[in-house]
């Protein structure tokens, strides 16, 4: 390959949105490089600029467009942009007629990629929609891990799409139909992943308590056998998964995280709201009551288990006492932490055809803000129940605030942060007692 061939191969990687936009551009990644395309460490340097689109609610969508006009230099250069991961109709086609996007990719044709590439280098004008009804399994395609950045956390898709049609969710369009990743090939890639020095996997979807893989003899593998597969097979590395849809966990799963060390205390149960008018129009499949005896559950059988939320405001008909319903379950549960944002319409959703974004942005501005302060409170409440208590904390990196302090994750996914010595290094494994709380983080010392 001369060096106009070097470049013109030279590719490049913007995140947006969520882990699994981080695991498919790892997937992407591994792919191209296996056809001979070689990875760019800066965008000015790339001939093929991929960004990797999140299209879960619009401000997500704005920050893509202001990032394509600060680089439309490079398109101009002769660089191709294509988009992958998730996006609307809407949105692919006003980046096409505002000419900003060479090619798209949904994130069931990530195989065809190098084809399209090519395709799309012979090509002046716009590549269309690439659309492959028919999903593409990334089984045996290892996820490209950059071993120079030295961390010790990863993440694995082990599912991708979703069945549940939530009213104001785009994802069953963007991403399509459940579909689970072969149990043999996850085992065997976290393997993989701890002999390369990772000591933590996060296991990714979009619901991941719906994964099903049915063997030779019909049984029926779920996740909680999977977790137990990979608790029992690899003893010595850490295991969290994410994200849990509440009608969907199950009995064994909670009972599974209490069995094994190596499976971490926590658990992220999004809720979107705490009236059952609301959850019935978002079409979540669970109530107020039904959420509150599932997280009694967790409590019972995992006493120090962690809990966190995703909590929407202003969906299509809150009333103020809606709002109030959510405060009054939030004030129940008391939760670690969340994250918390304003209802944002999406088109292709039923919200956006059949309902009324009728809540007024102030209302919904201040809505917020309650939700906010309401869960810093609880997250000082519940940050507070580990002072004076040893925590084992798995070493991440240097505090950003002090280079002379490590940072880590306790088993319930908090961050831990207390003075470095000459005997630790990135990857250990250490116990730390809490002498001090903020409402994010844990502060104290080696013991």
């Amino acid at each position: 390959m001369n060096k106009d061939d070097s470049t013109i191969n030279k590719f490049y990687i913007k995140n947006y949105g969520c882990q699994m936009n981080v695991s498919d551009s790892e997937i992407v990644s591994s792919i191209l490089l296996k056809n001979g395309y070689s990875l760019s460490e800066n965008i000015k340097d790339a001939k093929i600029i991929f960004f990797n689109s999140c299209s879960i609610r619009k401000k997500s969508e704005l920050t893509i467009i202001n990032q394509l006009n600060k680089f439309e230099h490079l398109k101009k250069n002769g660089s191709l942009f294509g988009m992958i991961g998730c996006f609307s109709k809407e949105f692919k086609e006003y980046l096409l007629n505002k000419n900003k996007i060479d090619f798209f990719i949904n994130p069931n044709s990530y195989k065809k990629i190098p084809n399209i590439i090519s395709y799309r280098s012979y090509k002046k004008k716009n590549t269309d929609f690439f659309f492959d009804k028919k999903k593409e399994s990334y089984d045996n395609i290892y996820p490209y891990k950059n071993l120079y950045e030295k961390k010790v956390t990863t993440f694995l898709s082990i599912t991708r799409g979703c069945n549940n049609m939530c009213t104001f969710c785009i994802v069953p369009f963007t991403r399509g139909r459940e579909i689970s990743n072969n149990p043999d090939f996850i085992i065997k890639e976290c393997t993989r992943l701890y002999t390369l020095g990772y000591k933590e996997i996060t296991l990714l979807g979009q619901n991941v308590d719906s994964y099903k893989w049915k063997q030779k003899n019909n049984f029926v593998l779920n996740f909680s056998h999977l977790l137990e597969k990979l608790a029992k097979n690899i003893p010595d590395i850490r295991i969290r998964f994410t994200t849990s849809n509440p009608h969907d966990m199950s009995d064994d799963v909670i009972e599974i995280i209490s069995k094994y060390e190596n499976i971490c205390n926590h658990i992220h149960l999004p809720v979107q709201s705490g009236s059952n008018k609301i959850l019935k129009l978002m079409n979540r499949k669970y109530s107020k009551e039904d959420y509150l005896l599932l997280i009694n559950k967790i409590r019972k059988i995992i006493p120090n288990c962690s809990i966190s939320h995703d909590i929407m405001v202003g969906f299509c008909n809150e009333e103020e006492k809606d709002h109030l319903d959510t405060i009054d379950l939030m004030n129940k549960i008391k939760y670690n932490y969340g994250y918390m944002f304003s209802y944002s319409p999406r088109p292709g959703t039923y919200a956006y055809n059949k309902l009324v974004n009728n809540v007024p942005d102030h209302i919904k501005k201040r809505r917020l803000q309650e939700i906010i302060n309401l869960q810093n409170k609880h997250s000082l409440y519940r940050m507070n129940k580990f002072l004076n208590k040893k925590q084992k904390v798995l070493i991440e990196g240097s505090s950003k605030k002090n280079n002379k302090h490590w940072y880590g994750r306790n088993q319930q996914n908090l961050v831990v942060v207390f003075p470095k010595n000459l005997y630790t290094k990135i990857g250990d494994l250490v116990s730390v007692k809490v002498k001090r709380v903020t409402s994010a983080t844990l502060i104290g010392y080696m013991i």
